[in-house]
């Protein structure tokens, strides 16, 4: 369904972004993404979604080829699947019923079935009694079920989120979590960026572990924490080595001790 082979991305400013990544997510699959900051996962997640186009390597996503990617495939694509954020990114002068319903109304939705489908996916997201509520009336867990709501209008059949969790406390985390699992039970794969341990120390769900872009582990092939066990030492020896040279250096003294007065 989502197949990355050798892909490599690289910015003219800033570099390298994703090294020879290479994964499979299968139909049905729930997947985390994770890794520090500037590891590359949001860049992996935009190549996914062909937001972004690799400079080197294939990214197919279902029959989709980066390779010979034509103008109307992207747009094809996109209504295939749907695409979380951490920021939300709803309209403000909308109610979470006009968000949702808008979504559908651009992919050329018969009008007369947008109203059951939004109230449809509302009451999936828990929020049917907030449907005329506008996202400033809503709390950020509320207002990231309307981005799913919205996220789910074609019934995708991969829903990326992207720290979808970033921006919620504890308890709002909670709920969003247990509605992509629900979202998932039902049939729809999850690939979900997040730095949060906790929850994936509570699931059983693969996790793949990415660092300095590239994928150093996923618990579906352990044959590649190998690599993360090397390029882990290999940051390691560089750390140690620039720790002893600014001890080294004529500038450093020491800790400085007291003069009694």
């Amino acid at each position: 369904m989502i197949r990355l082979t050798k892909v490599t991305k690289e910015y003219p400013r800033t570099g390298r972004a994703l090294d020879d990544a290479t994964l499979h997510v299968a139909k049905g699959e729930f997947v985390f993404l994770t890794g520090p900051s500037g590891s590359g996962k949001s860049t992996l997640i935009k190549l996914i979604y062909m937001e972004e186009r690799p400079t080197s390597g294939e990214v197919r996503v279902s029959g989709v080829n980066s390779a010979t990617l034509k103008p109307g495939d992207i747009a094809q694509l996109r209504r295939r699947l749907g695409v979380v954020f951490q920021d939300f990114r709803l309209l403000d002068d909308r109610s979470a019923h006009a968000n949702v319903a808008f979504a559908l109304e651009v992919t050329g939705a018969p009008p007369g079935a947008i109203p059951v489908k939004v109230n449809r996916l509302l009451t999936q997201v828990g929020l049917a009694s907030k449907a005329q509520a506008f996202p400033r009336e809503l709390s950020g867990g509320e207002q990231q079920r309307v981005a799913i709501a919205r996220a789910l209008v074609n019934d995708p059949f991969v829903l990326i989120a992207d720290e979808p969790t970033g921006n919620l406390d504890d308890r709002a985390t909670r709920g969003v979590f247990q509605l992509l699992r629900e979202i998932n039970a039902s049939g729809t794969a999850v690939v979900m960026a997040t730095h949060n341990l906790e929850l994936m120390r509570r699931s059983d769900y693969r996790t793949i572990e990415m660092l300095h872009g590239r994928i150093v582990a996923d618990t579906a092939d352990p044959a590649v924490a190998l690599q993360a066990a090397a390029l882990r030492a290999e940051d390691e020896e560089k750390a140690r080595r620039v720790r002893e040279a600014s001890m080294d250096s004529p500038a450093w003294a020491g800790p400085r001790s007291r003069t009694p007065q």
